[in-house]
């Protein structure tokens, strides 16, 4: 299996470790989340997300991975909104965890394409997830909130 910088498999246990850090985002961590998905409200930094998500798709589809990526939502919704969604999560309720939600999201789309996608779109789309996983992109630190 193929191993990522930080020592977990590529996609698989990429995801699972997405998933595993979100289940213990404090709501500090899930408003840093939606602050950082909040960079995206410029319509020209939207329009870069949108495309690197289309990117992602595309990815996906191109390579049978549309299951993946069903299941991948189906954990994450269930995380955060379903019957056994965490109290953080509940807690977070309205905008900041629908914000949270969106960028968890983007990054598991971004994990399961990594392998296919290119860095800038891969970038752009864990970038609001990584203000409190900055293991996503270790390359950048988190921004300082202003």
């Amino acid at each position: 299996m193929a191993v990522d910088a930080e020592g977990y498999g590529a996609k698989d246990q990429g995801l699972d470790r997405l998933i595993a850090d979100a289940r213990v985002l404090s709501p500090a961590g899930i408003e840093r989340v939606a602050w950082g998905w909040d960079r995206h409200e410029d319509p020209r930094i939207m329009e870069r997300f949108h495309e690197a998500e289309r990117a992602a798709l595309r990815v996906l589809e191109k390579n049978n991975r549309g299951p993946q990526w069903d299941e991948a939502r189906k954990r994450i919704l269930d995380l955060t909104e379903g019957r056994s969604s965490l109290e953080d999560w509940k807690a977070e309720h309205g905008d900041v965890g629908h914000k949270g939600e969106r960028a968890l999201l983007a990054a598991a789309l971004a994990i399961l394409a990594r392998d296919k996608l290119d860095r800038e779109h891969y970038a752009t789309l864990v970038r609001p997830m990584s203000e409190a996983l900055p293991w996503l992109l270790p390359e950048l630190p988190p921004e300082p909130r202003r």
